[in-house]
């Protein structure tokens, strides 16, 4: 057994992955590489090919890199336990009139609680994936902090992962660039990795038509809530849309009303089937609450104010905003305001690089409604 340990690297098919495993067989780790397929995209009645982590391409290019090297390189099947913590979330929440974020939710509830579970099975020290984010330990915690390829940091989505699985994680991309994973790929004869395309959409809405997908998903959702009212912030009905499930905080395209200035989705209202729509303005939100915390840096905020900047969005370049936790309940402030704060979605809050924490939206708020 290697001196380093025994590492179980979380294998996509993608560059980022496979480079990861590379790298660590490379540094002496004794390697196994794992794929997990989280879904089958024709059970849910789409029309576009399978693609990205689940699809058999992908499979056989995490298993190509593992044969290549000489590590052994195994396949776990993992719908259920993805159905149950992801799918079945996806739906409830746009059900219950917000957006949810389900890359968020796979990192905490498969991509480290299932690999864990497997990493223990198969004796390995350390688990590892292709995430740009580092991991350190602190004292007695264990602290995310940011990529150093702010283009591709994902320090956003790892702010739910426990401490647990953080004290046996190693990302070995975190102080890397992009370009330096491909020239690092390309030396090595792994072109095909370059010139794969990368996959944005939701691994599986691969249509990226989370409308359809709910529509298929939930029988009679379509005829159940159509026909509701778009209204102004004031009340006055403007227009009927097709359901409130089908809008998001924010939204602009797609409206199908026409006022005579742009408008925007301000507010969805589950219970009267109601979408909110005002201008840009009226999307504006002084602060917001949070709920199922997870801080990893500062693991007792009660009482406390602190300042920090605020993600709201994986693509989000964060606000600064002073953040007040009280019981199992973060209250954000923002100095100048935020648009599209979106219940649903995570919140992340970070001291300089360092991720403190993060929890879900509750709802937004103006000024005048404290």
């Amino acid at each position: 057994m290697s001196k380093k340990g025994r590492v179980l690297v979380a294998m996509s098919g993608g560059i980022d992955s496979s480079v990861a495993a590379v790298m660590l067989y490379e540094q002496g780790y004794e390697v196994v590489g794992i794929t997990m397929k989280t879904w089958s995209y024709a059970s849910s009645g789409g029309k576009k090919k399978e693609t990205g982590c689940c699809s058999l391409d992908s499979i056989n290019d995490a298993r190509n890199i593992a044969v290549e090297l000489g590590f052994p390189h195994i396949i776990v099947d993992i719908r259920e336990e993805f159905g149950s913590h992801v799918i079945n979330h996806f739906k409830s929440e746009y059900l219950a009139g917000r957006t949810p974020n389900p890359c968020v939710l796979c990192n905490t509830h498969i991509k480290w609680d299932a690999l864990l579970q497997r990493a223990n099975k198969l004796n390995c020290d350390y688990l590892a994936t292709g995430h740009y984010a580092k991991v350190r330990q602190e004292g007695e915690r264990y602290v995310i902090s940011k990529g150093v390829d702010a283009n591709k940091d994902q320090s956003y989505a790892l702010w739910g992962v426990s401490q647990e699985s953080l004290s046996r994680t190693i990302l070995p991309l975190g102080g890397l660039t992009k370009k330096y994973i491909r020239e690092f790929a390309t030396e090595r004869g792994f072109t095909d990795l370059v010139n794969k395309s990368e996959s944005y959409e939701i691994c599986f809405i691969p249509d990226n038509d989370y409308r359809g997908f709910l529509k298929r998903q939930v029988p009679g959702l379509e005829e159940a809530v159509k026909g509701g009212d778009f209204v102004l912030e004031d009340g006055t009905v403007v227009g009927h849309h097709e359901g409130y499930p089908f809008y998001t905080i924010g939204q602009r395209k797609g409206l199908n009303i026409a006022l005579g200035y742009p408008v925007y989705v301000t507010e969805i209202q589950k219970e009267t089937n109601r979408v909110v729509l005002g201008t840009f303005d009226e999307l504006c939100r002084d602060g917001m609450y949070v709920h199922k915390l997870n801080l990893s840096k500062y693991p007792d905020l009660n009482g406390k104010k602190l300042d920090t900047i605020t993600k709201i969005r994986y693509n989000d370049q964060g606000t600064p905003a002073v953040i007040e936790q009280v019981g199992d309940l973060m209250h954000v402030f923002f100095g100048s305001g935020v648009h599209a704060v979106t219940p649903g979605q995570a919140a992340v809050f970070y001291e300089e690089e360092d991720v403190i924490g993060g929890g879900w939206i509750v709802s937004a708020f103006k000024r005048q409604q404290l």
